[in-house]
């Protein structure tokens, strides 16, 4: 049986995709939930700028910068204790200027104590991940749909259902294993393409929206666990409507007080009845 208190490390990592076994990585914002997917067993935790979406109520990532993805990761990484932790370079964290990516890099190692980064693919992006990988911090990539800059390739939508756009797709793919990525995530792209690119590379692949054939799967935990339903995209799979557990809680909560049913005796504090009786005359 496998040990759940095993810390998961890059090198752990690389080798799990050499033994053919599956890898699992999900998002988490905030110590509660980080506790929980951790205690799960979760390989990877990624601090995922989807934060803007599902904690921020914001309607784009792009509206999301380092100041709160910094704050949350800190809240993260406190709830941490075995999973590999990886911070998402916000939109214009990274794609203006190498040297301010690799000081934003270094505050998500450095202030929030993540293991690595995750930055999406953009048209210096391989530059900036070899100066990022030069600075000593681990870098994932992300190819295909790449939702920082989704308006630029047509929006939400499966990438890479041509020829020509597929093999662009694997052709970056295999230049961020060369610049220095350990691992890569590859979003909303067909299936053929995933396993090509799985294949292909000697790191591992963490699909959402990639098929099967990938070396691991990522979701976004809001998603999965049912709470935050604003949209639900074709590869997310709800596990648990805990929405609806939390729901039935609130509201049975508002009807006791309503009702004079809570706090009952059980729920409140009591006190000494000759204390009570001394305070009554003194009044």
């Amino acid at each position: 049986m496998r040990d759940m208190g095993e810390t998961k490390t890059i090198p752990w990592v690389l080798e799990k995709k050499k033994r053919h076994q599956k890898i699992t990585m999900l998002t988490a914002y905030d110590y509660p939930l980080a506790s929980l997917v951790d205690a799960a067993g979760v390989d990877m935790i990624l601090v995922g700028d989807s934060l803007a979406n599902v904690v921020l109520g914001l309607a784009s990532t792009t509206e999301v910068g380092m100041s709160e993805m910094i704050h949350h990761a800190k809240a993260v990484r406190r709830g941490v204790k075995q999973a590999l932790l990886i911070g998402d370079m916000p939109f214009e964290s990274y794609q203006s200027d190498t040297v301010r990516a690799v000081d934003n890099a270094r505050r998500f190692v450095q202030e929030a104590g993540c293991h690595a980064v995750k930055l999406e693919w953009f048209d210096r992006c391989l530059e900036v991940t070899e100066r990022i990988v030069k600075a000593g911090i681990p870098v994932m990539g992300h190819v295909g749909l790449t939702p920082q800059t989704a308006e630029q390739l047509g929006g939400f939508k499966v990438q890479g259902k041509d020829a020509d756009s597929a093999g662009r797709i694997i052709d970056d793919a295999k230049a961020l294993e060369k610049a220095g990525c350990f691992s890569l995530v590859l979003e909303c792209i067909p299936s053929p393409i995933a396993k090509i690119i799985t294949e292909e590379l000697s790191i591992p692949t963490i699909g959402i929206g990639a098929g099967p054939d990938c070396d691991g799967q990522v979701l976004v935990t809001h998603d999965l666990i049912g709470l935050f339903d604003r949209f639900k995209p074709k590869f997310v799979k709800q596990y648990v409507d805990s929405g609806a557990l939390i729901l039935e809680g609130l509201k049975r909560f508002r009807q006791e007080v309503e009702e004079g049913q809570f706090p009952d005796v059980p729920h409140s504090y009591s006190m000494n009845p000759e204390e009570l009786a001394h305070l009554k005359k003194c009044e």
